[in-house]
């Protein structure tokens, strides 16, 4: 929803029109690479058993949480 909601205003604000196509292989390409970035955080910071995966709510948030804060870092806006 929300990465279709983003391509729709790229769209948009760019004026121009992508195929149904277009949009599948652009949002199949963010949930890629979301689900890449939330399981290499989730192994860098949530523990797990051996031979288990760690928790990608986890590792999504955490990610997520890094993004925000690396973004206030380098508007000056830091602690």
């Amino acid at each position: 929803g929300v990465a279709v909601s983003g391509l729709e205003m790229a769209q948009n604000s760019q004026r121009i029109s992508w195929t149904t196509e277009e949009v599948d292989n652009k949002l199949k390409d963010i949930m890629k690479d979301v689900f890449q970035n939330g399981l290499k955080t989730a192994q860098e910071y949530v523990p797990s058993a051996e031979g288990e995966l760690p928790s990608l709510v986890a590792g999504s948030n955490i990610a997520g949480f890094v993004k925000v804060a690396d973004a206030m870092h380098n508007q000056g806006d830091w602690w």
